[in-house]
């Protein structure tokens, strides 16, 4: 793994708005950065990002099997009791689940370290499926990069092979929502409307507010049309907490991520994968606050079991607070051992590696000046050297 430094496309921010990518640039800060991209080798890619992603994967499915029947896990993870048997219906089903990301420390030298599952809401797909591999390409045809670089990147292809599985009859219809004034979600949103699209689905677009209740309880689109499957770009946690997202329960609508993800979209998911399996290679000692053991040591990150964007996070580092960031989310707290996140030259490297439906798709680079990754992280994308 090394960071490479690279001339930009003199055209790329054209090419960006032209593909729906209006927000490279957030707050007067580019996002997208191609300034550099990291080369990996393929070994590195298939053994020690690809493959620890996937038995993460089939932990973390495990562990949703041992939670749904344990009243101790769900209370641990931050779930109202009255969701609890939406949940377990959920698993029982078999609701399908669409994608998820794991962030890792990896600098190379060593196993990849989790240091979170975004499990339900994550953002940066178009970026890293679509965008990302067009950059590649241009980049070998205009001889920046060599000839036969490649990238760990089917993303796409995944996410519109997934949406074929929750394709319904002929008046079957997906639905897709997001909060308001986001250009990421809503670009988002778009994209995997696209997908679904692409997969043969039909679609059609609202946003979180606009979805209302018939009398019956059903959920309906602005037209009164009833909402069968609805993917929304908006956390479970937040849902459990609306009065709103009560009428989830007992509801037709199938959901996507469906519900049983709220058991893997929370930090607190971190002490309960080390109780799983303590030691393993590509976890880090996490516990409960006021539950820590020895192993944790005196430098670690603290973080609210919900908390977004780097919100609310403390690093601690030989019992002294060096670095925090502020923010709206309080509540219980984790605690994970701390592990230095890579500096390359350009900042702090978090990888992000995909799971769609629950199988290894891809991944992105995201670089932060402060050591607690932020909404303001720059992507940077990479290749698999030839």
């Amino acid at each position: 793994m090394r960071r490479l430094t690279l001339p930009e496309r003199s055209d790329w921010r054209d090419t960006a708005n032209k593909m729906g990518f209006t927000f490279h640039t957030a707050e007067g800060t580019p996002y997208w950065d191609e300034s550099a991209a990291f080369a990996f080798s393929l070994r590195e890619i298939e053994e020690e990002i690809e493959a620890p992603s996937a038995e993460l994967e089939e932990m973390c499915l495990a562990f949703v099997g041992d939670a749904i029947v344990s009243e101790e896990i769900l209370s641990s993870l931050g779930i109202p009791r009255d969701f609890w048997g939406a949940i377990h219906e959920s698993w029982q089903r078999g609701d399908r689940n669409l994608y998820g990301r794991f962030d890792f420390a990896y600098a190379g030298n060593g196993p990849a370290k989790l240091l979170e599952y975004n499990a339900d809401t994550p953002t940066a797909l178009f970026e890293t499926g679509v965008f990302q591999w067009v950059w590649l390409e241009e980049q070998m045809a205009r001889g920046v990069l060599p000839a036969g670089s490649d990238q760990y990147n089917s993303v796409h292809e995944k996410v519109v092979e997934a949406f074929r599985a929750f394709r319904g009859g002929p008046s079957y219809r997906l639905h897709l929502g997001c909060a308001r004034d986001s250009a990421e979600d809503r670009g988002t949103v778009a994209y995997l409307e696209d997908c679904a699209k692409a997969a043969g689905l039909s679609t059609q677009f609202l946003y979180m507010d606009e979805i209302g209740r018939a009398r019956d309880g059903t959920f309906v689109d602005v037209a009164n049309g009833e909402i069968d499957v609805l993917f929304k770009l908006y956390p479970w946690e937040w849902m459990f907490q609306e009065e709103f997202g009560r009428a989830v329960i007992g509801s037709r609508t199938q959901f996507i991520e469906p519900i049983w993800k709220a058991v893997l979209s929370t930090k607190a998911l971190l002490p309960h994968l080390w109780r799983m399996a303590p030691g393993h290679p590509n976890l880090l000692p996490a516990y409960f606050a006021g539950q820590e053991r020895e192993d944790l040591g005196p430098s670690y990150v603290e973080k609210p079991i919900h908390s977004r964007e780097g919100a609310n996070i403390r690093i601690i580092r030989e019992g002294r607070a060096v670095s925090a960031t502020d923010g709206p989310y309080d509540g219980p707290l984790v605690r994970q051992t701390l592990v230095e996140i890579p500096d390359f030259g350009g900042g702090h490297a978090v990888i992000g590696a995909w799971m769609v439906a629950s199988q290894p798709a891809g991944m992105l680079i995201r670089e932060d000046r402060n050591p607690i990754t932020g909404n303001l992280a720059r992507f940077v994308p990479h290749i698999i050297e030839p």
